[in-house]
C-alpha cells in the first residue's frame, strides 16, 4: 500500500479533537463544570500562569472529588481536583500506542504535546470512533495482498470435506465458490 502513497497507520494528529478547552489552575471547578458543558466535551486541561498544561479534569474529577465529597464546586480551586501529570502523547505516535498508552495506565485521555506545546487530546471515544474505517482498510489490505498471492501463486490443494460429496479430502480446490475433491471435479468437468 505504500507504494501507491498510502500511509497504512493512522496517527493521533489524524484523529485528536483540537482547540482544548483549558482553564487556569486558579479557577473555581465550577468554571471546568460550566465549560465542559458548554463546549460538549467530558474533560478540560488545567493551565499554570505560564500557559504550561499542568493536569486535567474530567468528569470523573468532578464527581469523585467535589459532588460525592458534598463540596461546594466553586470554593475549589482547579489545581485541588486536577489529576496530575497530564499524560501526553506526540502526534506521530499511531493511535495503536495511544490506545496502549491509555489501557495501561487505566485512563480515557492523552495530552497531544509537539514541542512542549498542546495541540490536541485524544480519548478512547476518538479512537473507537475511526475503528470501523480501520478495519476496513485492513479488510480491503488483505483482499489486495490475497490477490496479489493468487497471481504470484499457483492454487494450493486444502484439506477437508468437499461442500458436494461431504467426503474428507486433502485435495480439496476451490470451484465456483464451493471447496470440491478431485473425484467431483472429474464429475464436474465431464458433466459440461
Amino acid at each position: 500500500m505504500s507504494e501507491i502513497g498510502l500511509r497504512t497507520k493512522m496517527l493521533v494528529r489524524d484523529v485528536m479533537s483540537n482547540p482544548v478547552i483549558t482553564m487556569d489552575e486558579d479557577e473555581a471547578s465550577n468554571k471546568a463544570a460550566v465549560s465542559m458543558d458548554m463546549n460538549d466535551v467530558g474533560a478540560v486541561i488545567v493551565t499554570n500562569k505560564a500557559g504550561k498544561s499542568i493536569g486535567i479534569i474530567t468528569e470523573r474529577d468532578l464527581v469523585i472529588r467535589v459532588l460525592a465529597k458534598n463540596v461546594k464546586p466553586d470554593t475549589v480551586k482547579a489545581k485541588e481536583i486536577m489529576t496530575t501529570p497530564l499524560v501526553t502523547i506526540e502526534p506521530e505516535a499511531t493511535i495503536s500506542d495511544a490506545a496502549r498508552r491509555m489501557t495501561r495506565l487505566d485512563i480515557r485521555r492523552l495530552g497531544v504535546i509537539y514541542k512542549g506545546n498542546l495541540l490536541g487530546i485524544i480519548s478512547s471515544k476518538d479512537i473507537l470512533g475511526v475503528m470501523p474505517e480501520l478495519i476496513e482498510i485492513m479488510q480491503e489490505r488483505s483482499r489486495i495482498e490475497g490477490a496479489a498471492r493468487t497471481e504470484e501463486t499457483e492454487e494450493v490443494p486444502l484439506s477437508g470435506y468437499c461442500d458436494r460429496c461431504n467426503i474428507y479430502s486433502e485435495s480439496l480446490k476451490e470451484r465456483n465458490g464451493q471447496n470440491i475433491c478431485d473425484e467431483c471435479r472429474i464429475e464436474l468437468e465431464q458433466e459440461k
